[in-house]
């Protein structure tokens, strides 16, 4: 019985895991089913756009290879031919073994409109991976984008590994370090660009990247709060913008002006259209190279031919012997400058102006939100306007120095070791310039600004008033308005016309009256003060600074003037406490507090309350006295005989 029992549990045990396992299993099949497409996807996309990138660049290369007249190194040579100009156009850097004489030449001047290529590639894959791909729901969740970032790097890099080592068996053999640094830093920048496009730009990441760098009291002049970019990234984008254009317009006019010797290297270097084909693609991939060349010439310090080979607009020094390439015929003669060279200074003065200008209509525009404020105090203050415009030339400052950077390298050994702009020199040159004309122009725009500002917000003013029917007084009319005096009464006796003005004596009278209501006020303060000291002191113990013993502070009685100067006062003159607030007799009829506070009375009159002065005689028609009816409380215009608190 016992067996069976046994038996039939564990059939059941086995029954109850089989059907669990069933499920999980149907639970796996369908999260696998329903999944979304994540680092798999990303690593076909990375791998996709490097294959994209260098079909790119073997398409025509194969071309220019069939074409030509001298095809001695096979297609075997212009596939390796391709791939190093792929690797180039991340920045690594490649070296020529075929040289006649000497060691392996350098090649270090990445065509900087290649890198276009590959980073537009990464980017679009990016977002794909990160969108789940073409066939994705419109309301599909989006893919975390680590995982969509890090397969598309880890997918073009996977192909850019054996690319590099296919390119080593070639002429042109890829450097290890570089291209070790370059390829998987163009890699991940523009693999992140393109993840954070597909999330819609937000300006978190920005942010982050930002608190980094800079301090808290500046970020908003970079990012501002809606996520957009702030003053000094905007002016600083038009600086770079400007001096760009500027140097393009260089270029042009330059090789307008040597249209010669540029046709005859065009037309000389090579024979043959596929040759010709040839120079003029390279000389397009290289027209960015150009522009930031050019950039650097106008701000000052120019660019290299070579080892101690300067050209600048003051002076260019003579060049080594170069190659009949069309762009280097736009480099400017030998020797020293002319008023035609000192000319492109216009170009960094440009930049400059235009970047104060967007800074000092900022620094304007703040005054917009305070309409109730002067402008010059609602407006940014001249510190800010300077500090301002000192971020925005150390960022254009920056970006120079980073295109000079990437626009130059080697071209060779020995003298060509050194060929563009040196970076350093080039972002020294656009800090000093852009720094030095945008605070100029951020403060003179800025003082116009609150100038113009003041006037429109006086003309609405003045066009309101008008409007109400009434005529508005400025500043300037309210200087120069003479002083209108109050009308003077006619009741004798008072104000400035008491007494006889035709005699003389009127302004002595008007004098005298002045005094004497100043005189009042003070005693009338004074007797204020009295009445609270006699409220303190109080013989009862009643009062805020004397209680006696076990007895608790009560809310005082209000204090009446004119009950307190009503009634008699035998305590050396001060006034009497009234009926209704003496202390109640101890059981024994003996005030135990009396006499301590007689004698203490006594020395406080002696020591501190001065004799009352000599009442002097007044005018009987300017002030009134106990005589004409007043009151009794009512601050006279002389001391009271007893009031010891009065003092004349």
């Amino acid at each position: 019985m016992a067996g069976v029992i046994h038996a039939t549990a564990r059939r059941s045990t086995r029954t109850a895991l089989r059907a669990r396992s069933a499920g999980h299993g149907s639970d796996l099949l369908t999260r696998l089913r329903d999944r979304r497409p994540g680092l798999a996807a990303g690593l076909l996309g990375g791998a996709l756009a490097a294959v994209l990138g260098l079909a790119a660049l073997a398409v025509p290369v194969m071309l220019l290879w069939i074409s030509s007249p001298y095809p001695d190194s096979g297609p075997d040579g212009a596939l390796h031919i391709a791939a190093a100009l792929w690797l180039l156009a991340h920045g690594a850097d490649l070296v020529r073994t075929d040289t006649l004489v000497g060691p392996p030449a350098p090649m270090g001047v990445p065509p900087l409109l290649l890198l276009a290529l590959p980073a537009w590639l990464l980017h679009r894959a990016a977002r794909d991976a990160t969108e789940g791909g073409a066939g994705a729901a419109e309301d599909a969740p989006l893919v975390p984008g680590r995982i969509a970032g890090a397969g598309v790097v880890l997918g073009y890099l996977a192909v850019a590994a054996p690319a590099a080592l296919f390119a080593a068996d070639g002429m042109l053999r890829p450097d290890w370090v570089s291209t070790a640094v370059c390829v998987p830093l163009v890699a991940v920048a523009a693999t992140g660009a393109g993840v954070w496009t597909a999330y819609g730009r937000p300006s978190g990441p920005l942010e982050q990247a930002v608190a980094l760098v800079l301090p808290r009291d500046v970020r908003h002049l970079v990012l501002s709060a809606e996520g957009r970019p702030g003053v000094s990234a905007r002016a600083a984008a038009t600086a770079a913008a400007l001096l760009l254009c500027g140097g393009g317009l260089l270029l042009v006019g330059s090789l307008i002006w040597h249209g010669g010797q540029t046709q005859g290297a065009l037309l000389g270097l090579t024979e043959g259209w596929s040759g010709r084909f040839a120079v003029l693609l390279l000389a397009v991939a290289l027209l960015p190279n150009a522009l930031v060349w050019a950039a650097a010439y106008a701000l000052g310090p120019g660019f290299l031919l070579g080892t101690g080979a300067q050209v600048t607009p003051l002076s260019a020094a003579p060049a080594p012997l170069l190659p009949p390439f069309p762009l280097l015929a736009a480099v400017p003669e030998a020797g020293a400058g002319s008023p035609l060279t000192w000319a492109v200074a216009a170009v960094p003065l440009v930049a400059g102006v235009a970047a104060g200008r967007i800074v000092g209509r900022a620094a304007v525009e703040a005054a917009l939100d305070w309409p109730g404020l002067p402008a010059a105090m609602a407006a940014w203050t001249r510190g800010r306007t300077t500090g301002a415009a000192a971020l925005a030339a150390l960022l254009c400052a920056s970006v120079l120095a980073g295109l000079a950077a990437l626009a130059g390298g080697p071209l060779g050994p020995g003298a060509l070791s050194g060929f563009g702009p040196v970076w350093w020199q080039a972002g020294t040159a656009a800090l000093a310039w852009i720094g030095l004309t945008s605070t100029a122009t951020a403060h003179l725009v800025r003082r116009r600004g609150i100038r113009a500002l003041d006037a429109e917000r006086t003309r609405v003013r003045r066009a309101r008033a008008e409007a109400q029917g009434r005529t508005p007084r400025t500043t300037a009319s309210r200087i120069g308005a003479p002083r209108e005096e109050a009308p003077r009464s006619t009741e004798p006796g008072t104000g400035e016309n008491s007494g006889p003005a035709e005699d003389g004596s009127g302004p002595r009278r008007r004098w005298f009256s002045r005094k004497r209501d100043r005189a009042a006020g003070d005693r009338a303060g004074r007797s204020d003060e009295a009445s609270y000291a006699s409220r303190i002191f109080r013989p009862d113990g009643a009062g805020d600074l004397y209680l006696p013993l076990g007895q608790a502070a009560g809310p005082a009685a209000p204090f009446d003037p004119a009950a307190d100067a009503a009634s008699p006062s035998d305590r050396a003159g001060l006034p009497a406490v009234p009926a209704e607030r003496a202390p109640a007799d101890d059981s024994d009829g003996h005030d135990d507090h009396g006499d301590r506070y007689d004698a203490l009375r006594s020395t406080a009159a002696e020591t501190l309350v001065p004799a009352p002065p000599a009442e002097e005689p007044a005018p009987a028609d300017s002030v009134p006295g106990p005589e004409s009816g007043s009151p009794p409380g009512t601050p006279s215009a002389h001391p009271r005989d007893d009031d010891p608190w009065s003092s004349p």
